[in-house]
């Protein structure tokens, strides 16, 4: 695919430069429309300009599709391989996980048993009252 890309990349570039030197050199142009048959010098010109306005679209339409081809290529690959890397996370995730599930929870929360034998052992103070203004 990627050299695909790269030759009709390289015929995009190529008729751009025939191009330019057809449009800015009008003895180039004169000559090259001539070639085809012996008709008049403005029926030549137009023949010319069309001929070279179908191929513009012809290449123009060639490279769009050869670009959003490689587009959905890319973006394909793309999802496997996210989808690949999430599986091998989902492995590892589950080599992680010990396999017999706790009881105790994994964080201890005190209970009432145990919030009056802390008071028991530690008697606090009455706090002062604070100020009011």
């Amino acid at each position: 695919m990627l050299a695909l890309k790269r030759v009709v990349t390289v015929a995009v570039m190529v008729y751009l430069l025939l191009a330019l030197l057809f449009l800015l050199l009008p003895a180039v142009r004169t000559n090259i429309a001539e070639l085809g048959s012996g008709v008049s010098p403005t029926d030549n010109e137009r023949n010319f300009f069309y001929v070279l306005s179908f191929t513009g679209v012809v290449v123009l339409a060639l490279h769009l599709l050869v670009e959003n081809i490689d587009s959905s290529v890319l973006r394909r690959t793309v999802a496997q391989q996210d989808k690949k890397i999430n599986e091998l996370k989902a492995k590892l995730y589950d080599v992680h996980q010990p396999a017999t599930p706790s009881t105790a929870p994994a964080v201890a929360y005190p209970t009432a048993a145990s919030a009056a034998e802390r008071d028991l052992a530690s008697p606090q103070e009455p706090t002062a009252t604070p100020p009011t203004y």
